[in-house]
């Protein structure tokens, strides 16, 4: 099942002494994260209200009803999640967290399981997928249209077609 409300970055410090922090964006880009006007903490229990401006590789925010160094302050460290329901992603686009736990499959033996998705990363070029076979060993696996085949996130499958060497020590 799909989570509903999903992790999108974490408050690592304060800018400034008017109650302004600093935020680690977990998704695509500052930019993609400083569109929202309503966050939530606590995995959706609690919403809360904000402006924010993407700043290099961060977002500066501004909560509502924080306006000092010292509010802001206590907040370093906590989680911000946004509501599933409150973005529309493109044709073929997927949330990280739907893709973890994912099963690997071979796309033209579908009998040949490589692992899951343990996690995705970015890379210069492409995203990365992270898979974790069930004897422990990991694989990097380049998220590019030759290798990832089809992702199913719904049924929890990603169909690739691994190029050379890539697991031949699972043999």
């Amino acid at each position: 099942m799909k989570k509903k409300f999903l992790e999108v970055g974490r408050i690592v410090g304060t800018h400034g002494i008017r109650g302004e922090l600093r935020v680690e964006p977990w998704c695509d880009s500052p930019d993609f994260l400083a569109q929202f006007k309503t966050l939530y903490y606590n995995s959706g229990d609690e919403k809360i209200k904000v402006s924010s401006r993407p700043h290099k590789n961060i977002v500066l925010m501004k909560i509502k009803g924080i306006e000092s160094i010292e509010e802001a302050e206590v907040l370093r460290g906590r989680v911000l999640y946004i509501d599933r329901n409150s973005v529309k992603l493109p044709e073929g686009k997927n949330f990280v967290q739907d893709l973890l736990g994912c099963r690997v499959l071979n796309a033209d033996d579908k009998t040949v399981e490589y692992g899951t998705i343990a996690d995705v990363f970015k890379t210069g070029a492409n995203d990365v997928y992270t898979v974790k076979s069930t004897s422990g060993k990991e694989y990097l696996i380049p998220v590019i249209d030759s290798v990832v085949v089809e992702k199913n996130v719904d049924d929890g499958i990603v169909l690739v077609r691994p190029m050379e060497g890539l697991f031949d020590d699972e043999a």
